[in-house]
């Protein structure tokens, strides 16, 4: 791919994130109760707001977003999120143990904040965290100068905190109390 077909996938999945995890009502679709969209009817609304998207438009942004955001049902006909939603969803989720460590990329001037009342879902369903350093890191990027936390995941589950795992790799959990935190670096 080009630069250009690069910019127009990140601007269709940006639109696409803004639908699918936060506001279909912006071009009038209607969500299921797990975060489902018709995807004959996500194009048609999409046309109708100006947004016109065909389908191998609408699978290229699927399959060519690194983060993978979104995926389709097994047949084909249904799209969503896979996480990121501050609207009521459904995910139907299942409990999983988790790795030891989990990473959590923010930035520097959120940690008084963190260290006080620990990690919080804000407007989302869950805490977002990574089994990577790296994939935490470059979240923590997009928010400022780098701050990188540690959370000491099997101790959470042990103490009967529960973590799912999102289709595209993302681990999910309610909150990360502050005991459970550790800074990376300096």
């Amino acid at each position: 791919m080009n630069n250009k077909n690069d910019n127009i996938i990140v601007t269709q999945s940006k639109f696409l994130s803004l639908v699918l995890r936060h506001s279909p009502q912006t071009i009038g679709l209607k969500l299921d109760s797990g975060g489902w969209a018709q995807t004959d009817e996500l194009l048609a609304c999409m046309a109708r707001s100006g947004r016109r998207m065909s389908l191998a438009q609408l699978q290229a942004v699927v399959a060519g977003n690194s983060k993978q955001r979104f995926a389709f049902s097994e047949d084909g006909l249904r799209i969503r999120a896979n996480q990121g939603h501050s609207i009521a969803v459904e995910l139907e989720l299942m409990p999983r143990l988790p790795p030891a460590e989990l990473f959590h990329g923010t930035a520097t001037r959120f940690l008084d904040a963190i260290f006080q009342q620990g990690l919080t879902r804000q407007s989302r369903h869950h805490v977002h965290l990574s089994a990577s350093v790296e994939t935490a890191s470059a979240v923590g990027r997009r928010h400022g100068k780098l701050a990188l936390l540690r959370v000491d995941a099997a101790r959470m589950a042990a103490d009967g905190h529960v973590f799912y795992q999102s289709d595209n790799g993302v681990w999910l959990t309610d909150a990360v109390p502050v005991t459970y935190l550790a800074k990376l670096g300096s």
